[in-house]
Formats: structure tokens, C-alpha cells, sequence
């Protein structure tokens, strides 16, 4: 089940505002989706996540595949009923992950050959496989088994003769996911994904072949993949746009705060990305005024939170009131350089938590400007507000 209710548009820009009716529950666009790769978002309960505002998140099909293994799922009804999470589940084919393999892993037209990199078993994905892990999983969006067009191969940057093969291959695993997925009678929704390399006539040819397959939405995939920025920029202001403006668009694996209002503002509706997450274990941490290296020396002695504006527990505590307003409760600047200097379990937590909030939080306010009509005011302030500098 899927139904996407585009509620407002930007006129400014090609911003839009939303809802998005799955089988676990209403998701309000756009939004950005935490991500849970082996059936965890790490370090954070699902009660906090709720509390922070998500409402969808991620799990992969590779890594769930190689551990725990369908049967468990089956056990326990699909990835819901595994990790405690009600709302909404976006899985990820396992495309990427074959992909970044290798060596590993040879792919032909039928799927991907490889080696597991938990046992060193020989294991087989094709879009049929794909699928069938992902009907077991249950989760509400499932994707496309697709090849990830790398950026450069061998050091050498990807040619339109490569690009154009690698997308073509991935339009026919499209058709042959959709089969599969009816075919299982899965009551989810498929997402095609849209491929081409930094190749614009590649993307608009990608998304005209899956137009003619009519899935109920749509994603933009084979960006972030070392590509430099300006190309990665280029390709979300020229492809999400294009997409249905009936169904529901998602950027995978994108990005900084910058590249989430950027990419609303050129029509995406979903985001993801590890990079809240794992810069928060590497001890960086995004605020409105910029992002903050917590490992520095001159947060030693500072007892201010690492955003004043924030209402996350890191920062405001128990009182939920931020520090501009008064509140006092959260851990200090100086506790949580400490806390990473120790290498204490509670520092990352706290650093995922608050950089999950602000993710979350940011598309708040997105999804909020776009109600208003004060998109174009909202971008303005947001760029000087982080160019300020913590």
C-alpha cells in the first residue's frame, strides 16, 4: 500500500510539501530517514527515535541477509517485529552493498556472484532474491535490485559507453524486480530507481524506461559515489524534478545539511544517510551554526551544550528547553569532549542523538516554511546561520 498526497508546492523553487500513507503509517515529506543498517539505528532506542521525530527508517537486505538470516525473520514476522519499530521501513536492495564488494563479486546479467564477507560462503543476489528477502522482511518500501553506477572504475572515470551499459542492465532488473514482487503477492510498495552515472540524457533515458514499468514511486540513485560535489550537485538540480510529480521521490544516500535543502528545494521528498550517525561516532557534530569538532581542545572548559538552540537530550536534558531559552539541564561541551576523550559508550550516544535530532528537526522546519510559504526566506537564513561558524 502506498499513497503519496502532495499537499503544497514552492513557487519559488520545485520544493514540495507532503504525505506519504504506508502500511505502518503516515509519513510527512520531506522527510529525512535515519538509518538502520543491520536492524539498529546504532546507540539509539526506538523510544528515542520516536521521541526525536522519526518516522520512517532504514534497514539493509544485504547485511540482514547475511545476519540474521530469513528464518529468523520469518520467526519474528519481518523486520518490525524484530527491532521493536511500528512506523514505517524503507529497505535498501543490497545493490550498493554488492557493489562496494569488489574483488568480491562478479556481476552478469542474471545477478551478482560473491563471497559473503561474514563466512567466505559463495551466495548469489539476483532481483528475484532481492525480492524474495525483502517480502520477509516486510518493509514498506522495498527497492529495485539495481547496479550502482561507480563514478570511476580502476582510477579512471566512468565513460557514457559503461555509464549507459550499467544503467540499461539496471532498467531490465527493474522490470525484473516488479515481476517478482507481484508474483510474491507482496503488499508493500516497490520503488524503481533511476541510474545514468553524471550522464543527464542517461538519467532522463533511465526514468523513461521505468515511467513505462508505472511504479508507485521513485528514487535517484548512483550519486554520492566519489563523485566530486559539484557533479553530485549538478545531477540532483537536473534529475529529481523529472520524476512523476505524483509519487513520492527519493535521493539515496545524500547528504550534508546543505544537500538535504538543496535537494527539497530541487523536488525531493526522502532523504537518507549515514552520516548524522557516523560523524557523531567520529566526533563531529552538526548545530545550526555550523558543525563543531567536539575532539578539539578548546571545548575542555565550555559549559555550553554543542547547539544553543537545540531541545534534544544531549542538549537540553530533561527540561527540553534549550539554552537560549533559559534551560540548563543538557551535558556540557566540556562533558562531552571528555566523554570522548575517555572513549566512554555514553559520548557517541549522545553525539547520534543529537545530530538525529537536527536532521530531523531541520526538515521540521522545512516541511514548516513550506505550510508558511517562507521556503525561499527559510534557505536564506538557514546558509547564514551555518556559515556563522559555532
Amino acid at each position: 500500500m502506498l499513497q503519496f498526497d502532495l499537499l503544497k508546492t514552492d513557487p519559488s523553487s520545485h520544493a514540495r510539501r507532503g504525505t506519504l500513507t504506508l502500511n505502518h503509517g503516515v509519513v510527512q515529506t520531506p522527510i529525512f530517514m535515519p538509518v538502520g543498517t543491520y536492524g539498529t539505528v546504532k546507540g539509539v532506542m526506538p523510544r528515542s527515535l520516536e521521541e526525536m521525530g522519526a518516522q520512517i527508517i532504514l534497514g539493509n537486505t544485504f547485511h540482514l541477509w547475511m545476519r540474521p538470516g530469513q528464518e529468523v525473520m520469518k520467526s519474528f514476522g519481518g523486520l518490525h517485529g524484530f527491532e521493536k519499530w511500528d512506523k514505517p521501513i524503507l529497505t535498501d536492495s543490497g545493490g550498493f552493498q554488492v557493489w562496494s564488494l569488489g574483488a568480491m563479486r562478479k556481476i552478469t546479467e542474471e545477478g551478482v556472484h560473491f563471497q559473503s564477507p561474514v563466512n567466505g560462503d559463495k551466495l548469489f543476489m539476483s532481483p528475484e532474491v532481492s525480492m524474495q528477502i525483502q517480502t520477509v522482511l516486510n518493509s514498506d518500501i522495498v527497492m529495485q535490485l539495481d547496479e550502482c553506477t561507480p563514478y570511476e572504475t580502476n582510477g579512471k572515470k566512468t565513460t557514457e559507453a559503461e555509464a549507459r551499459k550499467s544503467m540499461e542492465m539496471s532498467r531490465r532488473w527493474a522490470k525484473r524486480s516488479q515481476e517478482e514482487f507481484a508474483r510474491l503477492e507482496n503488499p508493500n510498495a516497490l520503488f524503481g530507481i533511476v541510474q545514468g552515472g553524471m550522464f543527464k540524457h542517461l538519467r532522463e533515458e533511465s526514468l523513461q524506461g521505468l515511467l513505462e514499468l508505472d511504479f508507485p514511486g521513485y528514487a535517484v540513485g548512483g550519486v554520492s559515489v566519489g563523485e566530486p560535489k559539484d557533479e553530485m550537485l549538478d545531477i540532483m538540480q537536473h534529475t529529481p524534478h523529472l520524476l512523476p510529480a505524483n509519487k513520492p521521490r527519493y535521493l539515496m544516500g545524500v547528504g550534508t545539511p546543505e544537500d538535504l535543502v538543496q535537494g527539497v528545494a530541487d523536488g525531493v521528498d526522502m532523504f537518507d544517510c549515514v552520516m548524522p550517525t557516523r560523524n557523531a561516532r567520529n566526533g563531529t557534530i552538526f548545530t545550526r551554526y555550523g558543525d563543531l569538532k567536539i575532539r578539539n581542545a578548546r571545548h575542555k572548559t565550555d559549559h555550553q551544550p554543542f547547539d544553543t538552540t537545540c531541545t534534544c537530550h544531549a542538549c537540553a536534558g530533561k527540561s527540553g528547553v534549550s539554552w537560549d531559552d533559559g534551560g540548563r539541564d543538557g551535558f556540557s561541551r566540556a562533558y562531552q569532549h571528555h566523554l570522548d576523550r575517555c572513549g566512554e559508550m555514553l559520548g557517541p550516544m549522545l553525539t547520534t542523538i543529537h545530530n538525529l535530532h537536527y536532521y530531523l528537526n531541520l526538515m521540521q522546519e522545512v516541511r514548516q516554511s513550506l505550510e508558511a510559504g517562507t521556503f525561499s526566506q527559510f534557505r536564506a537564513q538557514f546558509k547564514s546561520d551555518r556559515a556563522r561558524g559555532v
